[in-house]
């Protein structure tokens, strides 16, 4: 038995994608920089595939830049943008965000920069009144993730670029959990920048994007040969791209009602074995399941889960990193041991009813077991 349940972490190569993927590698393997005719067709297939991606967000080609994935996209969304605009020195992020934006910002802290942390409420819903009194004149960008890595809340991002805009602040969200699973219009939610990994989406990894509006201020994180604009130098990966745009392409087409559904059924059985559901009931992503188990080690109901051929997620395996997520959980409201006997579960489409059923037997039996 193999049963998959860790796709916020990330997930399989679709293999339309690879198919697509492997002409880049092996025929048309040119170097986008190059004059001749290998390297015009690399540099051609990239810019179909930014038109591509461009549609999905409503943007213009010219303002999606490809970078490595959504973590150096949120380091050059924040300094770069912080290097560029040396006046405003505030910061606004929520008490919740990914570590590559909570990290980002705890280093633009220790050089002199003011980062302001706005709670969430036990749904885990950003305080939009607290929110509000904080965007004052001095404040240089707004960073709310779109939705949470752990728990899965979605947040209002249009309501919150509603506020930015209103308050003539940029604003940026971490799309990486959302990309293609949500709609996303980064006009009419007034971003100015956004964050989104391929990996996520049955994509390649080492391959993601930032959005960043035209005429926007910003400054890159190293140089070298100008490529991206001189925004984002290296020689593009070009398979990754095309693997990107094609993942894209794909993810638009998933049954997200289908996993919708298992997910909420595998929610209420979870419920009768005495879980906690942590986040909001009604408004999450339509594949995350995040639950507690009191008395119940996580590490090791995820061991015993793993040596049954059912994956799922405990937290990061890296210490500094499992603390940071321990902190998003207390954010939410949870306790110590609620924290810490908590396991997330993530859908995919791959997933059956059948799944969900040994699912729910093995939890049960390790719960049984692992009691403490």
């Amino acid at each position: 038995m193999k049963i998959y349940l860790d796709n916020s972490a990330t997930t399989n190569l679709n293999p339309k994608v690879l198919k697509e993927m492997q002409k880049y590698f092996l025929e048309e393997y040119g170097n986008p920089s190059s004059q001749h005719k290998l390297g015009e067709k690399a540099q051609e297939a990239i810019t179909k595939a930014r038109e591509s991606i461009a549609k999905e967000l409503n943007c213009k080609p010219q303002e999606i830049y490809f970078t490595s994935g959504a973590t150096e996209s949120n380091n050059l969304a924040l300094q770069g943008l912080a290097k560029a605009n040396p006046s405003k020195r505030k910061i606004i992020i929520s008490s919740i965000e990914h570590p590559s934006i909570a990290e980002t910002c705890s280093f633009l802290e220790t050089n002199g920069y003011k980062i302001i942390r706005i709670p969430v409420d036990n749904q885990g819903h950003i305080r939009l009144d607290i929110l509000k009194k904080e965007l004052t004149q001095d404040t240089l960008l707004v960073s709310i993730m779109h939705v949470n890595n752990l728990f899965g809340t979605i947040q209002d991002i249009e309501k919150i670029g509603d506020l930015c805009l209103e308050n003539n602040i940029l604003f940026h969200t971490d799309a990486a959990q959302s990309l293609a699973k949500l709609d996303i219009d980064v006009q009419k939610s007034d971003i100015t920048m956004l964050s989104a990994s391929a990996h996520k989406i049955n994509g390649p990894k080492g391959i993601g994007l930032l959005y960043i509006k035209e005429g926007t201020k910003i400054q890159p994180l190293f140089y070298g040969g100008g490529q991206e604009k001189g925004l984002r130098s290296g020689t593009e990966n070009v398979p990754g791209i095309i693997g990107f745009a094609k993942s894209l392409e794909l993810q638009k087409k998933v049954n997200k009602k289908k996993i919708e559904t298992l997910r909420d059924k595998l929610m209420d059985q979870l419920i009768k074995l005495g879980g906690k559901i942590n986040g909001s009931l009604q408004n999450r992503i339509y594949n995350n399941v995040h639950v507690s188990f009191p008395l119940v080690d996580s590490s090791v109901l995820v061991q015993y889960l793993s040596n049954k051929g059912i994956y799922v997620s405990s937290g990061s395996a890296c210490e500094s990193k499992k603390e940071k997520e321990e902190l998003a959980l207390k954010a939410l409201g949870l306790n110590n041991l609620e924290t810490k006997s908590s396991i997330r579960i993530t859908l995919n489409e791959e997933i059956t009813e059948k799944d969900i059923s040994n699912v729910v037997k093995e939890i049960q039996k390790a719960i049984n077991k692992l009691k403490i």
